[in-house]
């Protein structure tokens, strides 16, 4: 094992620490406030509901050439990558408009 390889390996048990940390210091600082868990469920109820939105608007047509190797595309995998990508554009469009709207207001007062 070269060195190179321990500091790789070191560097993915740091990330996943990291990574730990980062989802269970908010949640245990946030069951003193119950109305900050109450604010961040509503907010995935609501991703959730827009990603179904998404999903059922979404086309599960796929085309000859991606139902063969090496892609093996069903319509079902179309459809939820459908949804997926809608859901991130109607996410980057409001977050566009919610910092031109903010931006607009700072400069009208």
């Amino acid at each position: 094992m070269d060195t190179y390889d321990i500091l790789l390996y070191g560097s993915y048990i740091l990330i996943a620490i990291g990574a730990v940390v980062a989802v269970l210091m908010p949640l245990i600082k946030s069951l003193d406030n119950p109305k900050s868990l109450l604010k961040t469920a509503v907010g995935i109820v609501g991703i959730v509901v827009l990603f179904f939105i998404a999903y059922s608007i979404s086309s599960n047509e796929v085309l000859p050439k991606f139902e063969a190797s090496p892609f093996n595309l069903t319509p079902g995998g179309s459809q939820l990558v459908g949804g997926m990508l809608i859901t991130t554009y109607v996410l980057a469009i409001v977050a566009l408009g919610s910092i031109v709207l903010t931006e607009v207001t700072k400069a009208i007062k």
